[in-house]
């Protein structure tokens, strides 16, 4: 059957979550069950309180959920046209967060900590860890330094199967959400330029409630992300009498 995609402008303010996105909470949620419902919502309401500064549709949010182990997948990315999982994988926190679980975060130059909370993607460029992706942090004090701290997403032959074999867990970064090196390429290229990535962690902030905070503090915001695929039903013929 024919599907057709629509763009809807969802609008979050201070009240809380939205119906449309309590609607994308729950396809996420099915779509990825290994994920903790509580940090689908999460990401799903901070994107939305964000907004979309150049106006194009959001089409993928990542989540990464430090409470995982790093030898578990805890990295999720959604396709928001579909409302299904593009992707699942692991990945590395920074090595002053802690050894297989993060417990620390940091917004601090030369802690080599995690932030947690929402980013923004950026551009990419080829650096000393090969191909990477620039990532802006939103949140005021938790991670709007990630620019300054050269916070991005890239590659390391440290987030192995050989690693976790070797130590247990995987190697650890200087603070950025380090992937497989075989698939860095092709999974930067799916969320770079405007895409969302939230990072959960149930005792660190953003607590529940900030992000409706957020919003309450930057007004009414919007994010405009593909809506739920429609479908065409067709009406059956009316019976001819006699026929």
């Amino acid at each position: 059957m024919q599907r057709f995609a629509f763009l809807v402008l969802m609008s979050v303010a201070a009240s809380g979550t939205t119906a449309a996105g309590k609607e994308l909470s729950a396809a996420l949620r099915a779509a990825a069950p290994g994920a903790d419902p509580v940090a689908v919502a999460q990401a799903v309401q901070a994107m939305q309180c964000a907004g979309q500064p150049d106006g194009n549709p959001v089409s993928r949010l990542v989540l990464i959920d430090y409470s995982r182990p790093s030898t578990a997948p805890r990295l999720w990315v959604f396709d928001l046209a579909t409302r299904t999982l593009s992707r699942e994988e692991r990945v590395a926190h920074g090595q002053g967060s802690g050894d297989n679980h993060a417990t620390r975060f940091s917004n601090d130059p030369g802690s080599h900590q995690t932030s947690l909370g929402l980013f923004r993607t950026g551009d990419t460029y080829v650096g000393r860890n090969g191909y990477s992706l620039r990532l802006e942090g939103l949140d005021p004090g938790v991670n709007d330094r990630a620019m300054q701290r050269a916070i991005v997403m890239h590659g390391a032959p440290y987030v192995s199967e050989a690693t976790v074999r070797q130590l247990g867990r995987l190697g650890r970064s200087w603070g950025c959400p380090a992937v497989r090196a075989d698939v860095a390429r092709p999974l930067i290229d799916e969320i770079k330029g405007g895409q969302y990535l939230y990072a959960y962690h149930p005792t660190g902030l953003p607590a529940p409630g900030a992000s409706a905070a957020r919003c309450a503090s930057r007004g009414t915001a919007t994010a405009t992300i593909p809506a739920a695929p429609m479908r065409r039903v067709i009406a059956p013929s009316p019976r001819v009498a006699g026929a």
